[in-house]
């Protein structure tokens, strides 16, 4: 379980990635990027960005935009944040939206089923 430091530190990490994206990359193959959650490894030295695109058609493309600027965002980041080291950044697309779509059709499934059945 994570410390409230811990917490803290990926609250602040996330609200400075999402400035660093939203003003500062100009790679437009980046597009409108959201950062849902960050979780940063106990010994701070690894921090996993989770990221949803909006909007982006290939999404594996984005990635690799947002893997590209890895070095500019991360030289940022650590002049933003007051620790002495900044962590490594993983990023990863966000499975969450995918999975909740997948349990709608599901669910509308299972009632569509129901319906004739009646």
């Amino acid at each position: 379980m994570a410390s409230i430091k811990q917490k803290r530190l990926e609250g602040i990490i996330r609200k400075n990635l999402m400035e660093i994206l939203q003003f500062d990359v100009k790679d437009p193959n980046v597009g409108f990027v959201t950062i849902t959650d960050v979780k940063v490894t106990n010994d701070h030295s690894f921090a996993k960005v989770y990221v949803s695109f909006i909007g982006a058609t290939n999404r594996k493309e984005a990635l690799a935009a947002l893997e590209r600027a890895k070095g500019f965002i991360r030289s940022e980041l650590s002049q933003r944040l007051d620790i002495r080291r900044c962590p490594d950044l993983i990023f990863e697309i966000d499975k969450a939206e995918e999975n909740a779509r997948h349990i709608d059709t599901i669910i509308d499934e299972i009632h569509k089923n129901d319906n004739t059945e009646e």
